[in-house]
């Protein structure tokens, strides 16, 4: 599988013969093999010109930019590796078709939900109390078949993501109090790592996305809207509770990051350029990890199971064989 590159430094990238170059502003020069490149992640500021861009369209590179706050700001996307009418209006069909929309609506719901609990029960089997929350989460999947419509379903996975945010109380130490979710900007380390780690998912999913003859912008848990690809935050559901959070508790409780890597700001707080290195490190060591697949019989990486979501997403569109959502079986 091919890898991601992520840039901090501030500089310039161009392409320099059949290889991308990245040449900061304190003058060091460093090499990314475009042959192996999924994507390229701007952290930095960083110019480029059209001619990197042609190159890299060429490689079925995708370019992510993250601005101020490091929050995700867009994607570059190289021409599509696979283009199709007919899934691009069965995917439209599928969203102007109230009953079907609301079956993969609740599809997203019910495989984010088992993976928030399955987080759960790991940490509940380790002498942290926690079936309280497991019962809320189990309760909220019973009411998913009871929404009535996409709104309802929305409420549904709220309140479950309510109730899991309990466990981040009980698993992190004190030094790492959590109150519950807010962003724009994060007010404390937590919700610093969760946004940072939920847009390294959002944009893993627009790369997985870009391989398929799928549009990035037509949903069905979210509502399709303006400058955002919200298929990628339907996708993204499934994988937050697998590849932040996760990621999160570990590089917390075994004091890889630390109170030292993040930097106050007025109203927000943000990981540094060290804590998001760390971060990231181990972001992309997580997805290169496989696991044995169940129905495929070989051992598959994690970014290939965002890849093969959208792909299974695709075959039901166009076959109608029912979608099973990810949930997580290991």
């Amino acid at each position: 599988m091919d890898k991601n590159y992520h840039i901090f430094s501030d500089g310039r990238i161009e392409r320099s013969e059949d290889t991308v170059r990245l040449e900061t502003d304190d003058g060091e020069k460093k090499h990314i093999p475009v042959e192996h490149a999924e994507a390229i992640y701007l952290h930095g500021q960083i110019d480029f010109n059209t001619r990197l861009m042609s190159f890299l369209n060429d490689h079925g590179v995708a370019v992510h930019v993250f601005g101020w706050n490091d929050r995700y700001a867009g994607s570059l996307m190289p021409e599509r590796g696979q283009t199709s009418g007919r899934t691009v209006v069965e995917q439209v069909r599928a969203y102007d078709d109230p009953e079907q929309r609301q079956s993969l609506a609740a599809s997203f719901v019910r495989g984010s939900i088992h993976n928030m609990r399955t987080n759960v029960t790991y940490y509940d089997s380790r002498e942290y109390e926690l079936g309280g929350v497991i019962e809320e989460l189990d309760n909220a999947t019973a009411r998913i078949d009871d929404a009535g419509d996409i709104s309802e379903l929305m409420g549904v996975e709220a309140t479950a993501r309510r109730a899991y945010y309990q466990t981040f109380e009980a698993v992190l130490p004190d030094s790492f109090a959590f109150d519950g979710r807010e962003y724009n900007p994060p007010p404390n380390p937590v919700n610093a790592l969760i946004s940072f780690g939920n847009s390294m998912v959002y944009a893993n999913c627009v790369s997985a996305i870009r391989a398929t003859a799928l549009d990035p912008t037509i949903s069905y848990l979210h509502e399709p809207g303006e400058r955002r690809y919200s298929l990628s935050l339907d996708i993204a559901d499934l994988f937050k509770p697998v590849l932040t959070d996760r990621l999160l508790f570990r590089l917390v409780n075994r004091k890889q990051i630390s109170r030292d890597d993040f930097r106050d700001e007025v109203g927000s707080c943000l990981l540094n350029e060290e804590g998001r290195t760390t971060f990231l490190k181990e972001f992309e060591e997580t997805l290169e990890r496989t696991v044995e697949h169940p129905t495929l019989n070989r051992k598959v990486s994690y970014q290939y199971l965002l890849r093969l979501e959208v792909y299974k997403l695709k075959k039901h569109l166009l076959t109608g064989e029912s979608y099973d959502s990810f949930k997580r079986w290991w």
